[in-house]
């Protein structure tokens, strides 16, 4: 990576199938000029699956794009937002296993993954600074800003490679805690529901339950059943933005502090209740590597079990 510009990035693909590579580009690497981006693609230098593209190639789910690193003019040049010394050193005592080939955090809540979008830095930006000599530290999957838990990063390209195909043939499994308003039906075990992602014009990315979408699949299992909500475990079968939100939101019962998917009134009452995260939180991930499964677990937050102390007695 050059001091000026940004490193390579690796994005795996899932509700973005069906979109041509060069307008997938546009879209991820805001403020480059569309020039540049159909250079990098005649160039080989942004590659599907280690391959060079068309433009016009159409992104399949699992693909696994490379976007190059580019540069902004200088006049479009800002100085590069470094982390605080605070969440470097929540972010050090936040991890739960590393060793020469992976690094797996307890995510905070209210953190993105990567910066952009208005967003000056997230997890990769700072783990980067926290472990310079790693130059091929990368996100191996994403998971929401708002949600907490178990994010996995690789250290080297082999590993990479093979966490991305252990997502494509869905061997990865997940568990999410999950705290939602009113209770939870206890025959209520799976939701088979289709989303569909959408854009708001204000830019913000929504998804909806649509008979057009791609299917999705969550199973839960309650917890435990509180006054005002109720405690479940979650296990997405697809790996669709917003699944989980979304299937209990459209079940009657959305997670609680969703600012994107519950109600006006809602909203209001977690508000006035204390509630300042959203309540979910992946616990767990197993991943398929060098013949063996391993299993990393990230304990519940605190702020997490504070809600569900509310809800308990009655929010």
């Amino acid at each position: 990576m050059n001091a000026s510009g940004t490193p390579v990035e690796y994005r795996e693909v899932d509700d973005d199938a069906g979109q041509r590579i060069d307008n997938f580009m546009l879209r991820e690497l805001s403020g480059v000029p569309r020039s540049r981006v159909y250079r990098m693609l005649r160039k080989g230098e942004a590659r599907v699956n280690g391959r060079r593209i068309r433009p016009d190639y159409r992104l399949c789910a699992g693909d696994v794009v490379r976007l190059p690193p580019w540069h902004k003019r200088p006049a479009e040049s800002k100085p590069v937002a470094r982390p605080s010394a605070n969440v470097l050193a929540y972010l050090e005592q936040a991890i739960l296993f590393e060793d020469a080939d992976l690094l797996v955090l307890n995510k905070p809540s209210g953190l993105a993954v990567h910066g952009g979008s208005g967003v000056a830095f997230g997890v990769i930006e700072a783990l980067r600074v926290l472990r310079p000599g790693d130059l091929r530290l990368e996100l191996a999957h994403r998971i929401d800003r708002d949600t907490s838990g178990c994010l996995v990063l690789t250290k080297n390209r082999h590993t990479l490679v093979e966490v991305h195909q252990a997502f494509r043939d869905s061997r990865v499994r997940k568990r999410y805690d999950v705290l939602v308003h009113g209770h939870w039906p206890k025959r209520q075990r799976s939701v088979q529901l289709s989303l569909r992602r959408f854009v708001t014009r204000s830019g913000e990315r929504r998804v909806v339950v649509d008979a057009t979408g791609k299917t999705a699949r969550t199973e839960y299992a309650v917890v435990e059943v509180g006054a005002s909500g109720t405690h479940l475990r979650a296990h997405p079968h697809t790996g669709r933005t917003h699944q989980i939100r979304v299937h209990c939101q459209a079940s009657g019962h959305p997670v609680v502090g969703d600012e994107k998917y519950g109600s006006d009134e809602q909203r209001s009452q977690w508000s006035a209740g204390g509630v300042r995260r959203l309540a979910l939180h992946a616990s767990s991930i197993k991943l398929p590597l060098g013949g063996a499964d391993r299993r990393f677990d990230a304990p519940l937050p605190a702020d997490f079990e504070a809600i569900w102390e509310l809800l308990r007695n009655g929010l």
